[in-house]
């Protein structure tokens, strides 16, 4: 199966981000992200990030590597498509009609060096997702908007990617 689209929203009845990921089969997974597991992944998808590129892997200033993360993931993004809506014409879902809920995470690169991320319940089958720079962007980028639609008060921000704006806010002083 190879992945063709991904929706993360919130879901405010389940208190909990819905995953879905559609495939090029027609197939889709459903998968639950509780509050914990979204704070478990995120800081290993900016590792992720920050692994799978050489310019950033090699940088030795620590400031440097936020400057090219945050470069890398605009450019990324910008060559994803979000303005199509998510297709969902009643898909097969081989792992259940429900949404699974994940407890465990593994995360890896295979061979070509690509980030690999495995999101898995506590018993039976996950979904192992092999990520090119734009999808791992992508999916940081759609996981920060469903977390911000939460009440759960948990900012996802990628080093390097504060806006200018925010960081002149934060260093003016007013009397």
């Amino acid at each position: 199966m190879r992945l063709r689209q991904i929706n993360i929203d919130y879901d405010a009845e389940q208190d909990r981000l819905l995953m879905r990921i559609g495939t090029s089969d027609g197939a889709e997974l459903r998968l639950w992200l509780t509050r914990r597991y979204v704070k478990l992944l995120w800081p290993l998808l900016v590792k992720l990030a920050e692994d799978a590129s050489p310019r950033i892997r090699t940088q030795a200033n620590p400031e440097a590597r936020k400057a090219l993360l945050g470069i890398e993931h605009e450019q990324a993004v910008s060559r994803a498509d979000f303005s199509r809506p998510y297709e969902n014409n009643t898909p097969k879902t081989p792992l259940g009609e429900s949404p699974l809920l994940l407890s465990r995470i593994q995360t890896a690169h295979d061979r070509k060096g690509q980030p690999v991320v495995a999101l898995h319940p506590s018993d039976g089958q996950g979904v192992t997702l092999n990520l090119d720079a734009v999808l791992l962007h992508s999916l940081c980028r759609l996981l920060q908007a469903a977390a911000q639609k939460s009440d759960w008060d948990v900012e996802l921000r990628l080093p390097g990617t504060e806006s200018r704006a925010t960081t002149e806010r934060a260093q003016r002083t007013i009397n």
